[in-house]
């Protein structure tokens, strides 16, 4: 096993590379008294000190953005339709989101022990998973919800009724933390051998993959398949619901109809690019194009950049919620 080497302040690593384990032949079956090593984005201090500061900017803004929300929703009276219940969840999710990834990254970026667990690297590989498919689940619920929205106006708050809005929130969750079960157990069935080093800043599955000494072909499989039915299933819900808001839109004889249209629809519409576009590429690929080093790059966009963006995104682009902010901060200041 790699020697451990006791924390350092500043960013100074390590001189000698990790030796692989000694004596270790054959499949390895960890236990949870044993640790994984992870690489994270390689020994230099420079750029992992303007790592550290980047991704502290972006987690602040991302806390700060996501309770944002939170607190705005829950205490206006002008954000309590079906649209906002989604929106409050959507940044519940990505606040805890974020946070299984961020800190132990921040943490591993300024010491020179990068271990984690076996129940650990177990933990944090299950609820971001769980949080991320139930946050493809959500997104395609907001989809369905911006289709009757504007497909039919008049009949909205009955069709999108309290009760049918705690389901489809229930029906993520659900989802959501079940693929996470399957996928979590999948990898962790596998006996693991070599060096215990990850070449990735998280328990992602691939490169926990390249480090078992089984044949993963059928791990392979089971990850595409419910990737697949998870990503692509909620895919195909948001372009069936769109495509029904662009004909309904494009038959209303008002531009300022379309206008409101276009508005209402575009946040979302955004948000979904930037987070199945991410999903689709790092999931449903063959294993042999897999790129780790690529794929760092592609994780810190899906679990950093896109928790930042969207409270972002939503707050900008959203007249109703930036009037609520403006109410808020001056409600707050005159007390």
């Amino acid at each position: 096993m790699p020697p451990r080497m006791p924390g350092l302040l500043g960013y100074i690593r390590h001189s000698q590379p990790r030796s692989p384990a000694s004596g270790v032949i054959g499949h390895h079956l960890y236990n949870q008294s044993e640790v994984f090593y992870l690489l994270g984005f390689g020994e230099q201090s420079s750029p992992l000190f303007l790592l550290f500061v980047l991704f502290l900017s972006m987690y602040l803004v991302t806390l700060f953005g996501n309770l944002g929300i939170t607190v705005l929703i829950s205490t206006s009276d002008h954000l309590q339709s079906p649209m906002y219940f989604f929106l409050f969840n959507l940044a519940f999710i990505d606040l805890f989101y974020s946070s299984c990834i961020t800190p132990k990254t921040l943490a591993d970026l300024i010491s020179a022990e990068k271990s984690i667990s076996y129940l650990g690297c177990a933990c944090q590989m299950y609820f971001f998973i769980a949080l991320g498919s139930t946050e493809s689940f959500l997104l395609a619920a907001m989809a369905t919800d911006r289709y009757a929205a504007i497909c039919s106006p008049l009949h909205y708050l009955r069709i999108m009724t309290k009760e049918k809005c705690l389901k489809l929130l229930s029906g993520s969750y659900f989802g959501g933390f079940l693929h996470s079960l399957i996928q979590t157990c999948s990898v962790f069935s596998l006996s693991f051998c070599g060096s215990h080093e990850v070449d990735h800043f998280i328990c992602d599955i691939p490169p926990l993959l390249k480090l078992s000494c089984m044949d993963t072909s059928t791990n392979e499989l089971i990850l595409f398949i419910f990737a697949s039915f998870v990503a692509v299933g909620s895919v195909i819900v948001i372009v069936i619901s769109y495509t029904s808001i662009l004909r309904a839109v494009f038959r209303s004889s008002s531009l300022q109809g379309r206008r409101k249209a276009f508005s209402t629809c575009g946040s979302h519409f955004i948000c979904v690019i930037l987070f199945y576009s991410t999903i689709l590429f790092m999931y449903l690929r063959p294993s042999s194009i897999y790129s780790l080093q690529q794929d760092k790059i592609i994780s810190v966009v899906y679990t950093m950049v896109i928790p930042m963006l969207n409270p972002l995104i939503y707050s900008l682009r959203n007249r109703e919620m930036k009037l609520a902010l403006r109410h808020f901060i001056k409600t707050f200041s005159n007390e």
